[in-house]
């Protein structure tokens, strides 16, 4: 059993998925962040693959791509990084990247080197899903990999409920039709969204990310989901954090979020 699934199975709500730039702040400090977050109580981690034109990623994130960049990351070292905390790290890693960066490096390469770094899910949000039916699910599958889909107030019930049919994880619900980015509120129109999806009674865990940055509305996600991604809100608390600090930054920001 994978281990979202065995997180997805024991665990109903209030789930804490983070995101962070891998290669970020410092080049070395993936790991650093990883480790602080599995100490802290996170529950599963979005590992970030820096890119140069990320479609879905608000200010915030595209700034932490540029410093990684700048910082000399790449496809290799993250690999190497994630391999250095294969045997020791028990959360779930989630990898998030773009279609390009996959084609570019090789797909049965990338998809190897995941599997080898104990890597079981992918986050593509530009992956057309005819390409995935057609060609990906079958590469997915020979190593191991499940790859999330999601959803938008723009979707359509039809393509959320085939959605559900091919998801083996859970589904993301994209909380707005913008970018990410931090926000202190969620708006009348996005729990109306939310109440329609959990209304909808889909098979697969759902996951609410984009927007949601502190206690206020990672509480009030969870009413409609089993948990909630948090991306651009925490990329800021660790922006410019020294090394040595990183431990005492992230358990304090978890400690804030799963306050009552």
């Amino acid at each position: 059993m994978k281990k979202l699934n065995k997180l997805f199975a024991e665990k109903k709500n209030n789930i804490l998925s983070v995101f962070f730039t891998a290669g970020f702040p410092s080049l070395n400090d993936t790991t650093k962040v990883l480790k602080a977050l599995e100490s802290s109580g996170a529950d599963f981690v979005e590992v970030g693959l820096p890119y140069s034109d990320p479609l879905a990623d608000g200010e915030t994130i595209q700034r932490s791509s540029a410093k990684a960049l700048a910082n000399g990351i790449n496809l290799d070292i993250i690999f190497d990084q994630l391999l250095l905390v294969k045997d020791t790290n028990k959360l779930p890693i989630v990898i998030m990247g773009y279609f390009n960066q996959i084609l570019k490096y090789g797909e049965e390469k990338f998809c190897a080197k995941c599997k080898e770094c104990g890597v079981e899910t992918l986050i593509i949000p530009d992956l057309p899903m005819i390409e995935y039916e057609n060609h990906y699910k079958e590469l997915f599958g020979k190593h191991g990999l499940s790859n999330v889909f999601l959803i938008s107030p723009m979707t359509s019930e039809e393509r959320i409920r085939k959605i559900d049919d091919m998801t083996d994880l859970f589904i993301y619900v994209v909380a707005s039709s913008a970018t990410t980015g931090a926000k202190n509120k969620l708006s009348d129109e996005q729990l109306k969204y939310f109440d329609r999806i959990k209304n909808m009674k889909l098979e697969s865990p759902l996951m609410i990310g984009f927007g949601i940055s502190d206690n206020n509305t990672f509480n009030n996600a969870c009413k409609y989901a089993n948990g909630a991604i948090v991306g651009s809100a925490f990329v800021s608390a660790i922006s410019g954090v020294g090394t040595g600090d990183i431990d005492t930054v992230v358990r304090n920001w978890v400690e804030d979020i799963f306050s009552k």
